[in-house]
């Protein structure tokens, strides 16, 4: 008890003062005051926080630009939320964190949970082949688990990669679940063995939607729909499976025109596939899935821990994917979330589960950026958090371990460099004496020691073998678990006269697809009956690269044309026999 004669200091005046507290009753009057002006600091500090967060969106907070919808969580618990720019700009809506957006990829850790619950009722084990379910998957000579495609480690050809070199219009032509059923079943090769390494395929995710279906018996807006949403109380949530479903509150999405003004194109996905992608939410129902990655309600405490469950590749490397879920870092903390990209929607649902802290940003135009708008909103909430070393750019090496190199050694190693399986291309050039790494942006490279190069603000360190030595031109990284050569080949400029050889029709099997090929002005052209006709670019004897695919021509025992492989990022190694 405190005596009548204490005196304590009251805070928070212009002048400090003292009382004299005379009964208990006092003690708790000026412990309510107290506490009173303290919450007036957290307030002020909340609305202080608040109005940073606001200012990042500030230039799409307009009424004549699409924009995005916020929501800040704690543990589950809507700690901020708002809306920034235009839903609908045909009819003047608003953005509120009640807009229904599709956020695309976001989509997979449903799925995922999906499965999960039948894994808790034993009706599917993560290590079953996907052929029990889904026989039309190609015998390829290797077992593709359902494990393999939740993390991404198949080798099976992305979906999307595949339906566009067959022909389909991205926005233009609808996608069912039975054309991907399709499209995959034509398939004669993988990508790479499963569970040798890491490559993102949309396909695997749409398989797993397949297989809840035919074990369940219900559409996968269905089950999710009684199974998740609505014991979470996710009232706003479910997966479009049919494009034409009326969606209230729906976020419409859109592209800039060519001038760079918003509202000119209409930019959504017409396509009727589940699983990848297609989940329709808000800002305000991610919440309760947040809140899930704490209580467990749906699918335990247990299988929530499954869906944050690592994968080890054969080589030992363990994979930053988990299952619908991607594990990074911000500033020293560790990340775990999921971004999606669909026609003119982007999206980003990340949780630093250290500070129970989440974010999710979900837009309607390209270039919202929501990723790097969640880590800059985090850094608001949690200002005090250090960068973490690993996370500082550039290498870490001494500076004493620099060398110089002589200008023409460095000028030796331009050209093109070519890894199989998948004609993956980056290029060297030589300017300003110095060597650059061509992977979008120049990237420069920095000397280190004899051989080894470290590339300006990527982490990334690489290794070339120098002339003179008995692997001329191969490169590869250092410490990355791709692992592959990159085997150097010069650069091609061939004569006009040269490219008649590659003319013609070529068809795919693969695809159920013809290519054909003539060449206007100097340049060979790409030609399909739906897609617009391209140039081609070459890249090295016998290679050209157009829209991110690379095309290599290929030749017969008498070094005759006799086909081509076309590759992309996703897509390795489809292949085209000449048919005239």
């Amino acid at each position: 008890m405190i005596p009548d004669s204490t005196r304590l200091p009251i805070f928070f005046r212009p002048q400090p003062v003292t009382l004299l507290i005379t009964s208990p009753k006092q003690i708790l009057l000026i412990t309510l005051f107290i506490l009173l002006c303290f919450s007036g600091l957290i307030e002020a500090r909340q609305s202080t926080t608040e109005a940073r967060v606001d200012a990042l969106f500030e230039p799409v907070n307009t009424d004549s630009t699409p924009g995005c919808a916020l929501s800040v969580m704690n543990a589950g618990d809507i700690i901020y939320k708002n809306g920034y720019g235009m839903a609908n700009l045909e009819y003047g809506v608003e953005i509120t964190p009640s807009s229904v957006f599709h956020v695309a990829s976001v989509s997979k850790q449903f799925t995922a949970m999906a499965v999960q619950l039948l894994v808790n009722d034993g009706k599917v084990s993560w290590d079953d082949d996907i052929r029990i379910y889904v026989p039309e998957v190609p015998d390829f000579g290797h077992t593709i688990t359902l494990r393999h495609l939740a993390h991404h480690v198949s080798g099976i050809r992305d979906q999307w990669s595949l339906l566009m070199q067959a022909g389909w219009r991205w926005e233009s032509d609808v996608v069912t679940q039975k054309d991907v059923i399709n499209i995959t079943s034509r398939q004669q090769s993988l990508n790479f063995e499963p569970g040798t390494r890491y490559l993102y395929s949309n396909t695997g995710y749409t398989l797993l939607a397949v297989v809840v279906e035919r074990v369940s018996g219900q559409t996968l807006r269905e089950f999710t729909k009684d199974q998740i949403f609505e014991p979470l109380g996710m009232s706003q949530t479910h997966f479009q499976d049919d494009h034409r479903r009326i969606v209230e509150n729906r976020a419409w999405a859109y592209e800039p025109h060519r001038e760079g003004q918003f509202g000119m194109r209409n930019s959504v996905p017409v396509f009727d596939v589940v699983g990848a992608s297609s989940l329709f939410t808000t800002v305000e129902d991610i919440a309760a899935w947040d809140r899930n990655m704490y209580t467990g309600e749906v699918g335990g405490l247990d299988g929530v821990e499954q869906l944050h469950e690592s994968f080890v590749l054969s080589s030992g490397d363990t994979i930053s994917y988990k299952r619908g879920l991607i594990q990074g870092t911000h500033r020293g903390m560790t990340t775990i979330g999921h971004g999606g990209s669909d026609a003119g929607y982007r999206s980003q649902y990340i949780r630093i589960p250290d500070h129970e802290l989440s974010i999710a940003v979900f837009c309607n135009f390209p270039g919202s950026g929501p990723e790097l708008l969640s880590r800059l909103i985090a850094g608001l909430y949690l200002p005090n958090q250090q960068q973490s070393v690993t996370e500082q750019s550039g290498s870490q090496r001494d500076q004493k371990n620099r060398i110089e190199r002589l200008s023409e050694d460095l000028q030796e190693l331009e050209g093109i460099y070519v890894a199989q399986p998948g004609d993956r291309i980056i290029s060297l050039t030589y300017e300003n004496e110095r060597l650059n790494l061509n992977i979008g942006p120049g990237l420069p490279l920095q000397p280190l020691e004899d051989g080894h190069f470290a590339v300006d603000g990527s982490g990334l360190e690489l290794r070339i073998n120098p002339p003179g030595t008995s692997e001329i031109g191969h490169l590869y990284f250092i410490d990355q678990s791709e692992s592959d050569i990159y085997v150097r080949h010069d650069f091609w400029s061939p004569e006009p006269g040269d490219l008649e050889e590659y003319t013609g029709q070529y068809y795919s099997s693969e695809l159920g697809t013809e290519y054909s090929f003539t060449v206007e002005n100097g340049r060979l052209r790409f030609h399909h009956r739906k897609l617009d006709s391209q140039s081609l670019f070459p890249v090295f004897p016998d290679a050209f690269r157009s829209g991110g695919r690379t095309i290599v021509f290929t030749r017969d025992e008498d070094h005759q044309l006799n086909g081509f492989r076309v590759s992309d990022s996703r897509v390795w190694g489809v292949r085209f026999e000449r048919i005239q």
